[in-house]
């Protein structure tokens, strides 16, 4: 039996968040995710589209989503690419929109400004960096799907390629495929950053 909420208390928010995963956006979701906890929603529905980004900011997101105390649900509303697979795969139900798409692919690695060279150790540094990074996801992919093994994963990122929400619901990646319906009423908070 669950407590009755207290009087003015929503059942729901709506967030949206429509960006790239990086330091600023990501700490802008954590943020209004707190907010929703502190104020004792008991759901949240994330409207999210996002073409990836940080891995590092990604599992950030995907690990305190997955602790708070309001039971999330997530919806794919366009895009959902790279590393934000694994903020989407935080909610406990997952939705698309009947054109959305997925898209994996491996992690890559980067250089850093005005560096021209590299020697041994730098590049197995940053192999290093990419082949945990990548096992990580896959293991995440694999926890909350139904993909059967890292191999599977595995070819997914190299394939690299865009996937309709027929496959993510195939694969567990979404329960079902579903428009947005927002209550009229409904509490709505979009996350604006600036460009």
């Amino acid at each position: 039996m669950t407590a009755p909420q207290p009087q003015g208390v929503p059942q729901r928010v709506y967030v949206s968040f429509s960006a790239d995963v990086n330091p600023t956006t990501s700490e802008a979701l954590l943020a209004a995710c707190a907010q929703i906890a502190n104020a004792g929603i008991p759901e949240l529905y994330l409207l999210l589209s996002t073409p990836g980004g940080s891995v590092m900011h990604g599992m950030n997101v995907y690990n305190v989503l997955r602790g708070m105390p309001f039971k999330l649900i997530t919806h794919n509303v366009g895009n959902v690419d790279s590393i934000g697979n694994v903020i989407f795969l935080a909610g406990q139900e997952r939705y698309a929109c009947a054109n959305a798409t997925f898209m994996f692919h491996g992690v890559a690695a980067g250089l850093a400004p005005n560096q021209l060279r590299m020697e041994q150790k730098d590049l197995r540094e940053r192999l290093d960096s990419v082949e945990h990074d990548n096992a990580r996801i896959a293991a995440i992919i694999k926890a909350r799907t139904t993909f059967t093994d890292a191999a599977e994963v595995e070819a997914l990122f190299l394939e690299a390629k865009t996937k309709n929400p027929d496959y993510a619901k195939t694969k567990g990646i979404i329960h079902d495929i579903r428009e947005v319906q927002i209550p009229a009423g409904a509490p709505v908070q979009q996350l604006v950053f600036q460009r």
